[in-house]
């Protein structure tokens, strides 16, 4: 019996081979799709799931006001984890973590600029589940100037040597530190990732006694899991015990117990590496499932359009003697068939498109992971809901024919098939229009992000290194690089004006010590302005005496300060900005200093987040060099500047990056989705198409007679052309009528995120209308052009 079941499902498949192929290649698509989602999915869902210990860390968030302004973020003093290990009982370990610029390292004639070097308690091992596999896990990271190597960084410094013992040069100042152990290489899903791991007491910060100077990451071990709310209940009270007397009024400093396992995809702060979101994980869910809908219910349409054809097969089994179970799970048989072919496909579809899709979504994920148990569970469910959910229709409508209605010739199409065919048609393009909707005004939000005017020139900005080997030269060095064809100014500061992260405190001279506003403050050079394009609406810039008026060498009481601050740091501090100038104000209490400038707002965060008050000064220490450069002759000018640095700089090798790539980092996962749904929505509007071309075609040979009637009464070519393509197009309006108010809510949502964003305009609908009523149209007329073209002799012979 199985057998036979099986040829006449081969069969039908090699019968019908237009609709075969649009049913398995439909098929192919959306399971692909969803399988390769379904992977990145998993990837991201097991994200620190190796950690054995992930359900009891928690990572500390750092909650401060001052005068009624509030700041938080992933950061803390080095205080904080031996003085919650020491006061509370659900605390079993704590360790403080450094990390996030990057470090000369040099063995030998190799030398290497490496961004993966972090520093860490000596606990940390007994946090986190990395495999150390030379060293001693309590020892490796006591004492200072100790690191632990990588295997991948082992091998690279030091090839088939043992590295345990020796000494690496870390830094400009070429400190040696010892090789204390080798770890295995960190998994890829891991928010924590190193290549070098040194001992916290190497950066001298640790003795601190002190809850602000918060520049750090804490990490705590718990007890228990259950542990965390009862923990967290008991920090607000123990910080006010620990702040009293240190601030005043509302004031207050406490911390927030962040689940570990929950960082990454839920977390507002980034760690040591960007964070993904969970919302963007629901939105490729969502994708990948609608995808699969539009292939199953293209299936489920053509199967119940073709039930007349297999009628009378229907008929003579039943006169045969089988009975609607046996009819049943032959058509099931059949979908089971069609859907198998098409996984298979899928998988090897699949493999071929892992590495392109791997660098569209920044992930490493293997072949492997293609035939993992979660694959083979997740190719079985599919399998299974596919075949029910495609099949179990059809096979229901036609196990109920009746046999004597049927070999009289008297059945026709019931209604609901007809009704049901139509709601899968309106379903599948209600998908397509929502998917071009949400395209067009992500597309349109990422256009605004790129090109907003952002109060600064992100182009033709170098970014460069800093250390301190680089600022203690600074002058003859500017010199030098200022010799480069094509170079137009040189500064160095803190943070480049992409993202400005340091808080500080400021107040007019006529606040009092006790009133403080929150602000963000960058140390800076006399070139930052003309660098970055910045633009001063009142004062004027800074200028090389500014700078050495706060040198080292000038005693703390004899530091004259100058401060540029933007526009919602003068209206903040109750100041036009004309009335800032030459005004007297402080940031913090120890740094007393006068208005030079108020520079126009400029976006020195995400557009995720408003604009908030800036403080520009001149301070001795750097991170970062930029040089602003023409941009003629782009090659040339690089080239010079690398041999112009290699000449002076020989300490470290030559690495740049344009500043516009810092800015894009800010929106990595919004750029990912968005290329995302660019491809998934071509995919469903094809699938949908696909989909309907089968239809039209099945439509257009039913009324073959009809057609050939009215050519023969005088009917001309478009005529008929409008006759079969009118109930199509009218369904294609139907689905955008229901589309728009879903997508324009969803979409609506979505930009909330952004405190700068784009209106949703009316034209944005009218375009994706268009889009979806034109490929309905061009599909179906394809097929009507076809019918209605056909010799109506043929046409009416047509039984």
């Amino acid at each position: 019996m199985l057998r036979h079941y099986l040829t006449i499902a081969a069969r039908n498949l090699w019968k019908k081979k237009a609709f075969s192929a649009i049913n398995i290649t439909g098929l192919t698509v959306g399971l692909t799709c969803c399988l390769l989602m379904a992977l990145y999915i998993q990837y991201e869902l097991n994200y620190d799931r190796f950690q054995s210990n992930g359900s009891r860390i928690t990572r500390m968030i750092m909650e401060y006001s001052f005068s009624g302004s509030v700041s938080k973020g992933n950061y803390t003093s080095t205080k904080v984890a031996p003085s919650f290990k020491k006061n509370f009982p659900e605390v079993e370990e704590a360790a403080r973590m450094s990390g996030g610029s990057k470090r000369v390292i040099k063995y030998g004639e190799n030398l290497f600029v490496e961004s993966r070097f972090l520093y860490a308690d000596s606990t940390f091992f007994d946090i986190f589940s990395f495999n150390l596999l030379r060293g001693d896990k309590k020892q490796s990271l006591s004492g200072a100037n100790k690191v632990i190597l990588t295997q991948s960084s082992a091998k690279k410094y030091f090839g088939n040597e043992d590295p345990v013992g020796k000494t690496i040069l870390v830094g400009s100042s070429a400190i040696p530190y010892e090789v204390t152990g080798i770890s295995e290489d960190c998994p890829t899903h891991s928010q924590i990732k190193y290549d070098f791991l040194a001992s916290f007491s190497s950066l001298g910060v640790n003795q601190e006694e002190t809850y602000y100077e918060a520049n750090y990451t804490t990490y705590l071990l718990l007890r228990n899991e259950a542990a965390i709310a009862g923990l967290q209940s008991k920090i607000p009270g123990f910080m006010k015990k620990e702040m009293a007397g240190k601030v005043s009024g509302n004031d207050y400093v406490t911390y927030e117990l962040e689940p570990y396992n929950r960082i990454h995809l839920h977390s507002p702060y980034d760690g040591f590496e960007s964070n993904n979101s969970i919302t963007y994980i629901y939105i490729i869910a969502a994708v990948a499932l609608l995808i699969l809908l539009i292939a199953c219910f293209t299936y489920i349409n053509l199967s119940t359009a073709r039930s007349m054809e297999r009628a009378r097969e229907v008929g003579v089994r039943k006169v045969s003697g089988a009975h609607n179970n046996q009819i049943f799970l032959q058509f099931i048989g059949e979908s089971l068939i069609i859907s198998t072919i098409a996984l298979l496909l899928s998988i090897v579809l699949g493999v071929m498109l892992l590495p392109a899709f791997n660098q569209l979504a920044d992930k490493q994920i293997t072949v492997a992971a293609l035939f993992s148990p979660f694959a083979l569970g997740f190719y079985f469910t599919v399998i299974l809901c596919i075949s029910l959910l495609a099949g179990s229709y059809p096979a229901l409508i036609l196990a109920r024919f009746k046999p004597v209605h049927v070999l009289k010739g008297s059945f026709k199409n019931s209604g609901s098939a007809l009704w049901l065919r139509k709601s899968l048609t309106v379903f599948q393009f209600m998908i397509s229009s929502f998917l071009i909707i949400s395209t067009f005004i992500i597309q349109e939000q990422l256009h605004f992000i790129q090109n907003k005017k952002l109060g600064y020139d992100r182009e033709h900005v170098i970014v460069l290194p800093m250390d301190g080997k680089i600022l203690s030269n600074m002058s003859s060095i500017r010199t030098q690089l200022m010799t480069v064809p094509g170079i137009e100014s040189i500064s160095r500061a803190v943070n480049d004006p992409t993202e400005i992260k340091g808080g500080y405190n400021m107040r007019s001279d006529a606040m009092s010590e006790e009133t403080q506003i929150m602000t963000t403050a960058n140390p800076v050079d006399e070139g930052f302005i003309k660098t970055t394009g910045v633009q001063i609406i009142a004062g004027s810039d800074f200028i090389e005496q500014d700078v050495k008026d706060v040198s080292d060498s000038v005693a703390e009481k004899d530091k004259k300060y100058h401060f540029i601050i933007n526009e919602s740091a003068a209206k903040a501090l109750g100041w036009t900005p004309q009335q800032a100038i030459n005004k007297k104000m402080f940031l913090g209490n120890h740094r007393p200093g006068y208005v030079k400038a108020v520079v126009k707002d400029f976006h020195f965060a995400s557009l995720h987040k408003p604009i908030k008050p800036l403080v520009l000064f001149n301070g001795q220490w750097s991170s970062v060099m930029m040089a602003k450069i023409s941009g003629a002759n782009l090659p040339q000018t690089i080239a010079s500047l690398e041999a112009t640095w290699k000449a002076n700089i020989k300490h470290r090798p030559f690495d740049y990056h344009f500043l516009d790539e810092d800015y894009n980092k800010m929106y990595r996962s919004e750029l990912r989705i968005g290329k995302v749904l660019n491809i998934f929505t071509l995919i469903a509007a094809l699938l949908a198409a696909a989909g309907l071309l089968g239809l039209s075609a099945y439509t257009a040979q039913q009324r073959t007679k009809e057609i050939g009637i009215r050519k023969v009464l005088g009917a001309g070519i478009f005529s008929l052309i409008a006759l079969l393509t009118k109930d199509f197009a009218k369904m294609v309006v139907l689905s955008c009528a229901i589309a728009f108010p879903v997508g324009w809510f969803v979409m609506h949502k979505w930009l909330q995120d952004f405190a700068y964003r784009i209106d949703i305009t009316w034209w944005i609908f009218v375009v994706s209308a268009l889009a979806s009523i034109g490929i309905a149209v061009i599909t179906v007329s394809f097929q009507a052009a076809k019918a209605a073209t056909a010799n109506p002799v043929k046409s009416l012979k047509t039984e």
